[in-house]
């Protein structure tokens, strides 16, 4: 389902007709979507509907079965290569405990894809690190062993290591798995300050659909086949009980 009045150049990334089975497992079904600059969209659906699978082939880790997927106008894999592209938060990234790094330097090996490992940043390249330690609030822990943060602070070093080498893109897996109301709350507003001071293009994966629908403007929802794609606001009713347990006059209404 696609987006009316916009053409495949206009999108950042583009879907179409794509399969993908794990053996003889269908996992995803002729999915076709595009995702325009500038969108947060939310992919959400039942635990086994394919979210995580669909985010491991834009990051080129699988292979559609059939079908194709560009991201800004490439293949994943070469969007991958050029490191400016995409950046990603998985879900749950583990703790670097018994390793003796820095926020500081953690940060900024999110511009290993771009410099390549042995390449030299540039000054620019630098500031921009420290520009983001400021901005997710952890620039007073630059110091501090990444071993020792608390949960929230070490989502925000890894969402600042997703961005360092500016991407257009941020892909989101779950972000707010084990995040109580108030802080899923707080985190959804720490992200569109985010996507506004950088002019991302988001995709948040979730099975939460009140959340995703508080700050996406696009919703995916997802379940081997795509079965919506439109704003929160329009979701069917019956739609959004029978797949989520929840009713369409608690999402928001706005459209953009």
């Amino acid at each position: 389902m696609k987006n009316a009045g916009a053409s495949v150049s206009d999108s950042i990334i583009e879907i179409s007709n794509l399969d993908f089975a794990y053996g003889s497992r269908l996992v995803l079904k002729q999915i076709s979507m595009s995702v325009h600059p500038g969108i947060t969209l939310g992919v959400i659906g039942p635990n086994g509907g394919g979210k995580t699978t669909l985010i491991k082939l834009l990051l080129g880790l699988l292979q559609p079965t059939r079908g194709t997927i560009a991201v800004d106008s490439v293949p994943p894999p070469q969007a991958v290569r050029r490191g400016d592209v995409m950046g990603y938060l998985p879900q749950s990234p583990p703790v670097p405990e018994n390793f003796p790094i820095s926020v500081r330097q953690l940060v900024r090996l999110g511009l290993a894809g771009k410099t390549g490992l042995l390449g030299r940043e540039s000054p620019e390249d630098l500031q921009h690190v420290e520009w983001l330690l400021g901005k997710t609030g952890v620039d007073e822990l630059a110091e501090a062993p990444v071993g020792t943060l608390s949960g929230g602070h070490l989502q925000r070093v890894y969402i600042a290591r997703a961005l360092a080498a500016r991407p257009k893109l941020l892909l989101l897996d779950e972000p707010t798995t084990g995040i109580d109301r108030a802080g899923q709350d707080q985190f959804m507003q720490f992200l569109s300050d985010l996507k506004q001071s950088l002019g991302l293009t988001v995709v948040l994966v979730s099975h939460d659909l009140r959340t995703v629908a508080a700050v996406c403007d696009r919703l995916a929802c997802l379940n081997v086949t795509l079965h919506y794609h439109d704003v929160p606001g329009n979701l069917p009713q019956e739609l959004a009980r029978e797949m989520f347990g929840a009713d369409v006059p608690e999402l928001r209404q706005e459209t953009h």
